[in-house]
């Protein structure tokens, strides 16, 4: 599985920006997909997951009401909208898909919350 995510760039706080991941290759073993951030000195964190099948999503309570995570199966994409953003969502952000024996991780896209 190839992950590669697009979209993120420089916003002012209380902007939005959407992220893309696009999958690749054994996409049929994919089980489910999340979104984390890393951000300068702090540890990786999960920012929100969704499940292939049933769409069953769960987010970080930092952005629970203003981060939507969805995915187009089809297309195999996964997104995450980003509404409100804050100069604490500052950070690397990663896409992750998960198997049945190991998960995947794009090379991860800059956002940037200026104040």
């Amino acid at each position: 599985v190839q992950l590669v995510e697009s979209g993120g760039g420089l916003v002012q706080a209380g902007g939005s920006l959407r992220l893309s991941c696009a999958a690749s290759g054994s996409t049929f073993s994919i089980n489910a997909m999340g979104w984390y951030r890393q951000a300068p000195g702090k540890q990786r964190e999960l920012v929100a997951a969704i499940t292939t099948g049933g769409g069953s999503t769960n987010y970080a309570d930092s952005v629970k009401g203003r981060f939507t995570i969805s995915r187009d199966n089809v297309k195999n994409m996964m997104y995450l909208q980003m509404n409100s953003l804050k100069p604490e969502d500052t950070a690397v952000y990663y896409c992750n898909a998960r198997t049945s024996w190991r998960g995947y991780w794009g090379q991860g896209t800059q956002v940037t919350v200026s104040p």
